[in-house]
C-alpha cells in the first residue's frame, strides 16, 4: 500500500513507509534491504527514526536514548550509509570506516550483503561490545518515530 501523504497520526510503520517512499526508487530498495539486515542482526534493539530535511536515519539502540545507540543507517541524496557509534575506537585494520567525527564513523553501503562480510561484521560486533548499555537478551525492539521534519527535501540523487 503506497502512502500518498504524511499522516502524523498514522502508525509508526505507516510513517516510516512514507519517509522511505521519498527516497529515489533504487535507494528505497537498498534502504529497506539494509534495514532488514540490521534488524536481523539486532532484533532486540529499538529502531529510532529521524526524518530530517535532507536525509532519513534509523538508529538502533537498546532503549529509547539516542546516545546509547550502536549503529544507524542513513539515506541521503548521495547514498546509504551504515554509521557505527564509537567509530574512532573501533578496530579497523582494513580501513573500511570513513569520516572524521568524534563519535561515529561510517561505511558506504552499495548492497545489504556488505553487512555480512566478515570485516564489516567484526566492526558491528565491536560496536556492540563497546556499547555502554547492552542490548536486551530477548524480545523484539520497537519502532519509534523520534523526529519529523516540517519541511523535507527530496532525497533523490541529482543527475550528473
Amino acid at each position: 500500500m503506497a502512502v500518498s501523504s504524511f499522516d502524523a497520526e498514522g502508525t509508526p510503520q505507516a510513517q516510516l513507509r512514507f519517509f522511505i517512499e521519498n527516497l529515489d526508487p533504487k535507494e528505497q530498495k537498498l534502504f529497506r534491504s539494509v534495514r532488514s539486515a540490521v534488524r536481523k542482526r539486532l532484533p532486540t534493539a529499538n529502531e529510532l527514526v529521524y526524518d530530517y530535511y535532507t536525509f532519513l536515519v534509523i538508529g538502533y539502540s537498546p532503549n529509547d536514548v539516542p546516545t546509547d545507540g550502536i549503529v544507524s543507517i542513513a539515506a541521503r541524496a548521495d547514498g546509504v550509509r551504515l554509521y557505527l557509534m564509537h567509530g574512532p575506537r573501533l578496530p579497523d585494520p582494513k580501513k573500511l570506516l570513513l569520516g572524521s567525527g568524534k563519535q561515529t564513523r561510517y561505511i558506504r553501503v552499495e548492497a545489504a550483503s556488505q553487512l555480512a562480510h566478515p570485516d564489516v561484521e567484526a566492526l558491528i560486533a565491536a560496536a556492540i561490545d563497546l556499547a555502554e548499555v547492552p542490548l536486551p537478551s530477548e524480545g523484539r525492539g520497537k519502532l519509534v518515530i523520534r523526529s519529523v521534519s516540517a519541511k523535507r527535501q527530496h532525497r533523490r540523487r541529482r543527475p550528473k
